[in-house]
């Protein structure tokens, strides 16, 4: 112990579990073997020792048909989720020269040995104590994180694919030798739809804005500084549950791995990303954090770090206090803007004039109140202290904050109960509460709701059987993962409303359990 499950038939994470306690085993091997069979059509897994504190290193080959096998340098992958890459970055940190060399040598003999014609990866887990490495597979295809080996080299590896098809020699590349040189440093990110801070859950819906300032589709040479976006998906996309809940891959280069790293923190926060919760928050983080600057990267770097304390929002509590203000100042001058009579009375007046206007919004964590005064002077919240409206309009609010001197303003975007608010402070993704509530929507104590829309791939409890707090109730399958709905209390299973095989939408209610 501890081991590793692994699925036969594929990588990328789907069919992989590590398992620390023998009593674990069959459950995991299960598991392993139902998202194996999802994503491979294959559900053999096999069981292997788990490298802990291990880098996922990998180097790029191109191979031709007349027998040249080229290396063009390494990549590390270490940060990832759930087995499956977060951020990768060429070439890779911190790896002594004799370490750095014996891989590409590695790689090189591997695919040489193959006679390999084409692009492709040459995969090694390294111990970085010992610097020993063991080979993990070979994909024999581009890779996501193929940009970031284009960037360093300034060779677009899609070309080269085609030329090697045509039966052409590699030519100039050969003479390159086995490590090439490579220029500066890349680093890439994967904006995923998904929810960090509860277990990952992915997102879906309607994707309402994303804007990457600085950034360009084109081939980025090591010519001067640069972002690149390799998007699948624009405004007004739907994120289904079909597929990975990768949204984008961010790719920044510079002439050193310091400003590579600044460069990609700075324009991920200056992103406009709407309409589906993303980890672009964490991604900031982590390209900021200290032991990250450092190069101490391995594959259980989020095991490591607090990762509550990564997820969490890039600004305090009153942010969004300060943006749901915003945001209730600009929907009242949006309704204002609307009406078709009576224009000429103020936004937000009310016969008794002592008592304010309420509007409710909700994040994911919480509900957030606003109260706030409207009338021929303007608009004034009622319990911010210091905060006075300069401007507004339905697409932007200008506010003192309270601090001496500082004013800011916030953007703020609504569609249907959705109000995104972008700001210096950050991005606070707001859901609209209604007045009063649907009595229809109202849902038994102890409910069980879908995270997200899937399918049942398993029920574990059935009526009237007792169960534990964090004991599993079903499986639910979604954006190619499993993802296990537990027991929030100790209790009795008072309803199973699903069954195996069953499709649900999002806040369906799967069971009810019973406090006792």
């Amino acid at each position: 112990l501890p081991l590793l499950v692994k699925a036969s038939a594929g990588g990328g994470g789907r069919g992989m579990r590590v398992v620390r306690r023998l009593d674990d085993l069959p459950a995991h091997v299960d598991l392993a073997a139902g998202e194996a069979a999802a994503a491979f059509g294959d559900a053999t897994v096999f069981c292997e020792p788990y490298v802990e504190h291990g880098r996922h290193v990998e180097v790029q080959v191109l191979g031709d048909t007349h027998g040249a096998v080229v290396v063009l340098g390494d990549r590390d992958c270490s940060i990832q989720r759930r087995h499956q890459k977060v951020v990768e970055e060429a070439p890779a940190p911190g790896l002594r020269d004799e370490t750095r060399r014996a891989l590409h040598e590695a790689a090189r003999a591997a695919a040489a040995a193959i006679d390999y014609v084409g692009a492709g990866t040459v995969e090694f887990l390294l111990d970085p104590r010992t610097e020993r490495f063991w080979f993990l597979e070979m994909n024999t295809r581009l890779q996501v994180e193929h940009p970031v080996t284009e960037c360093v080299f300034g060779i677009d590896l899609v070309a080269q694919q085609l030329h090697v098809a045509e039966g052409r020699a590699l030519g100039g590349l050969v003479a390159t030798g086995s490590a090439g040189r490579a220029q500066g440093h890349a680093v890439e990110v994967r904006l995923y739809a998904e929810d960090p801070a509860h277990d990952w859950q992915p997102q879906s819906g309607r994707l309402l804005r994303l804007d990457v300032p600085g950034a360009s589709s084109a081939f980025a040479a090591p010519a001067a500084y640069g972002i690149r976006v390799d998007s699948g998906y624009d405004a007004g996309t739907e994120v289904g549950t079909h597929y990975d809940a990768m949204l984008a891959k961010v790719v920044a280069w510079a002439p050193t791995r310091e400003q590579a790293l600044r460069r990609l923190a700075a324009t991920l926060a200056g992103a406009r990303i709407h309409g589906v919760r993303t980890n672009r928050d964490l991604l900031v983080e982590v390209l900021r954090h200290p032991a990250f600057l450092a190069g101490e990267v391995s594959t259980d770097f989020f095991d490591r770090h607090d990762l509550a304390q990564l997820a969490a929002p890039l600004a305090d509590a009153r942010r969004a206090r300060l943006s749901a203000f915003a945001a209730a100042v600009a929907l009242a001058e949006r309704d204002r803007a609307g009406r078709a009579v009576q224009s000429g009375i103020p936004a937000g007046w009310r016969n008794v004039v002592s008592q304010p206007q309420g509007t409710r919004f909700a994040t994911d964590e919480e509900e957030v109140a606003v109260g706030w005064y409207g009338g021929r002077d303007g608009y004034r919240p009622a319990d911010l202290d210091g905060v006075r409206v300069l401007e507004a309009t339905a697409r932007r609010v200008l506010l003192t904050d309270g601090s001496p001197g500082v004013v800011r303003a916030f953007e703020v975007y609504a569609a249907a109960d959705r109000v995104d608010v972008e700001s210096s402070l950050g991005h606070v993704a707001l859901r609209l509460l209604p007045r009063f509530a649907d009595p229809a929507d109202r849902v038994a104590s102890g409910s069980l709701l879908a995270p997200m829309p899937g399918t049942v791939v398993g029920v574990a409890v059935s009526e009237g059987q007792q169960v534990r707090a964090g004991e599993p109730v079903l499986v639910l399958e979604a954006m190619k993962m499993q993802h296990t709905v537990s027991a929030p209390h100790a209790g009795v299973v008072a309803a199973v409303s699903v069954a195996a095989g069953q499709q649900v939408q999002a806040g369906a209610v799967l069971a009810v359990v019973e406090e006792e």
